[in-house]
């Protein structure tokens, strides 16, 4: 029988950590809603300004381990760092402008999807997926398909942003792929995360020079919308979440990220006057549904798979 790792006691401390990890990652969506800016460029000056932070840490601590990706078997971390910043760019690219053209709470539930394509990606890897884990992902598709649907019969333009939502799911799973398969023998996190948000940026950049996206003269409230991205959702809400893992799961943690649908609907009712659509809510909620079931199945399944392999947890990325 596979041990569970022993973990101290929950404290006050762990958890305000993990409802300040929520409320950051919450505001994600109705920041870049706000933004008086191309989500491209939000995008943009979100991944460089992390990476502006992260970068000097790195080059000062984890010199030697950043030299090491360039050389010998290193190169291989080193390339699956620079696929996830790619996949990375992909994610940002098409869900934070589904922020813009769909409800605030449909953009992050549809976004939520990522465990779903994290399990069929598994799949596809050959691993066999839990009847719960499959019945989770029937839940999921149904809810997406009745929230999108939804949005159809209103607006073409909310109905493409629900499209984009859903791309955005499967390119942060990919990007989380990518990234297990780089931490497997980076030991640090700041190594990894600023090779990863170093090529975004640059991804990024490259698109919005090339479509000719302004990246400069917003105004204040647009810039402080940039920063709160940068310091909540992208820094402190990771961080917060990293800091509660030794005290519970991942499982809880992946649980505690989906409270960021209804977290952000919340904000982006009161901040932006964002009602949900009466009709995409049974969806929506049948769809946070069927990925707490994936999440919940594919954990269970990695522990009792725990002498043989390691565990299957998909943990949504949190925006």
């Amino acid at each position: 029988m596979p041990t569970v790792p022993h973990r101290p006691p929950l404290d006050a401390l762990t958890v305000g950590a993990l409802t300040l990890a929520v409320a950051s990652v919450s505001s994600s969506a109705p920041l870049v809603a706000f933004a008086a800016a191309s989500a491209l460029a939000v995008a943009f000056w979100r991944t460089a300004l992390s990476a502006a932070v992260l970068g000097p840490v790195a080059l000062i601590r984890r010199r030697a381990e950043l030299r090491a990706l360039t050389v010998g078997p290193g190169r291989r971390e080193g390339l699956y760092c620079v696929l996830s910043g790619v996949a990375l760019a992909a994610h940002f690219a098409t869900w934070m402008p589904s922020a813009q053209l769909t409800s605030v709470a449909a953009a992050t539930a549809l976004g939520a999807t990522q465990p779903v394509w994290q399990g069929l990606i598994a799949r596809g890897q050959g691993r066999r997926l839990p009847r719960a884990v499959w019945a989770g992902i029937g839940v999921a598709v149904l809810g997406a398909v009745l929230a999108t649907g939804a949005d159809f019969g209103v607006s073409g333009r909310a109905f493409a942003g629900d499209l984009l939502a859903v791309v955005g799911g499967l390119f942060a799973a990919v990007y989380t792929a990518f990234g297990e398969r780089a931490r497997a023998s980076i030991s640090t996190t700041t190594t990894y995360t600023t090779v990863c948000y170093g090529v975004c940026a640059v991804i990024l950049l490259v698109v919005c020079l090339v479509g000719g996206v302004r990246l400069h003269g917003f105004d204040g409230p647009t810039w402080l919308a940039i920063l709160g991205l940068v310091a909540g959702a992208q820094l402190l809400g990771h961080s917060m979440f990293n800091y509660a893992l030794h005290r519970v799961s991942a499982t809880t943690v992946s649980v505690l990220i989906l409270l960021e649908a209804p977290g952000a609907a919340l904000i982006g009712w009161v901040w932006l006057g964002q009602l949900p659509r009466p009709l995409a809510l049974p969806g929506l909620a049948l769809l946070l549904a069927g990925v707490a079931v994936v999440v919940l199945g594919g954990a269970r399944a990695g522990r009792r798979a725990a002498p043989v392999a390691a565990p299957a947890d998909p943990t949504p990325l949190g925006d």
